[in-house]
């Protein structure tokens, strides 16, 4: 699989990732055995970035990829956490050195490492991104030797923008796929010509864009699909996309079509067209059994996507999804 640098880490990390939020919960239950299982597929595929964060299943994914990398000691593998949602509110007031430590200590621990390859800010509140002192207390923590590095993880084009100013930062993650655009205009050039990262969260619109859904699918009640579908637990962006569920069905079968008429399917499609982005670094989407990881790997080897369905996603996005998300993240 292609790697690519991951903007100021220096890292070399695959195109296509691995997100790990499924396998702390909110997916519905993932047993640690499955766990492992998706882990061992998706870096025999070729996978060497994970992404996981410090509340995914209140450190259980952490966990998992800890005894993971125990297992597999010589696995050249970057693994990226998050923090700050650890605080219920997420914001300024929550961002000071001392939660810091505390936070990375036990990501530290969780993971079974001296140094965290990269942690990022996990969506904090806009203001965050304009203090000077929270990036001057991530420094401290790099100089440190706790992280080797730091970024974020935004709601919003415009805090990735102001993100991308800041000289520490050394990656952006964000959501973008065939429904979530808006980060094509500005957030990924600029990025791009700051020299940083892009980590392409949500690939799949929670799993609209693999074209197995109807309108009678039903998640069960641990599943943020459930829980957080007009925003109950957190922004409602994270859940497909933003988008209205039966808006996204209906959009989501147009997009199947359009995946099969260019003799791919569904799944693999959006992922090719979110890997194939300038400027994406790569792109982490979620597995919860070894197929579905081994599938998504092979995403990151498809041939450039033909124009005829390059036009049609647009296409499609215009005609059925812009008014609904463009503006609003």
């Amino acid at each position: 699989m292609d790697q690519r640098t991951l903007g100021r880490t220096g890292r070399d990390v695959s195109v296509v990732g691995l997100g790990t939020w499924q396998l702390g919960g909110d997916w519905g239950r993932v047993e640690q055995g499955e766990g492992l299982a998706v882990l061992d597929a998706a870096y025999e595929a070729g996978v060497t970035f994970f992404d996981t964060a410090d509340v995914y299943g209140d450190g259980r994914s952490e966990q998992t990829i800890g005894r993971w990398r125990q297992a597999n000691p010589g696995a050249e593998v970057v693994v990226a956490t998050k923090m700050i949602r650890r605080s219920a509110g997420h914001d300024l007031e929550a961002a000071t050195a001392e939660n810091f430590r505390a936070w990375t200590d036990r990501s530290r621990r969780n993971l079974g490492v001296d140094t965290l390859d990269l942690v990022q800010l996990h969506c904090p509140t806009s203001e965050v991104y304009g203090a000077d002192r929270v990036f001057d207390d991530l420094d401290a923590l790099v100089s440190d030797g706790a992280i080797a590095a730091y970024g974020v993880s935004v709601e919003t084009v415009a805090e990735a923008l102001r993100a991308i100013e800041r000289p520490g930062v050394a990656s952006v993650q964000i959501i973008l796929n065939a429904f979530r655009r808006k980060p094509l205009d500005d957030a990924l050039p600029a990025a791009s010509a700051a020299g940083v990262g892009v980590i392409a969260r949500v690939p799949l619109a929670s799993g609209l864009l693999s074209g197995r859904y109807t309108r009678e699918t039903t998640f069960s009640d641990d599943d943020h699909r459930v829980y957080n579908r007009h925003g109950e637990a957190f922004d409602v962006g994270e859940t497909f996309s933003g988008v209205d569920y039966d808006t996204g069905v209906d959009a989501a079968q147009r997009f199947a079509a359009l995946a099969r008429e260019a003799g791919l399917e569904p799944a693999a499609a959006a992922l090719a067209w979110v890997a194939q982005q300038p400027g994406v670094t790569t792109v982490i989407p979620g597995a919860r059994n070894p197929e579905q990881a081994r599938a998504n790997a092979a995403a990151g080897s498809i041939a450039p996507l033909p124009q005829d369905f390059l036009e049609g996603v647009r296409d499609l996005y215009d005609e059925a999804i812009r008014p609904l998300v463009h503006d609003r993240w």
